[in-house]
């Protein structure tokens, strides 16, 4: 039970991190209307490759 609920738990990490990545440019747009939207789309990428990163290493190790 412990191993699907930390799977699952990866599993939505790594997707929205993935998200985040891909669609950072546009995320930026929508958000951050006037303001600088370069820093925030590579605030936007690396947030969301962290987060990959951890989602995977939750899956990975299985804690």
């Amino acid at each position: 039970m412990k191993e699907t609920i930390f799977f699952s738990l990866g599993l939505i990490l790594s997707l929205i991190g993935v998200i985040l990545v891909y669609d950072a440019r546009d995320i930026s747009k929508k958000v951050f209307g006037f303001g600088d939207q370069n820093e925030a789309t590579a605030g936007l990428k690396i947030l969301g490759f962290i987060m990959a990163m951890i989602g995977v290493l939750i899956i990975y190790f299985n804690i």
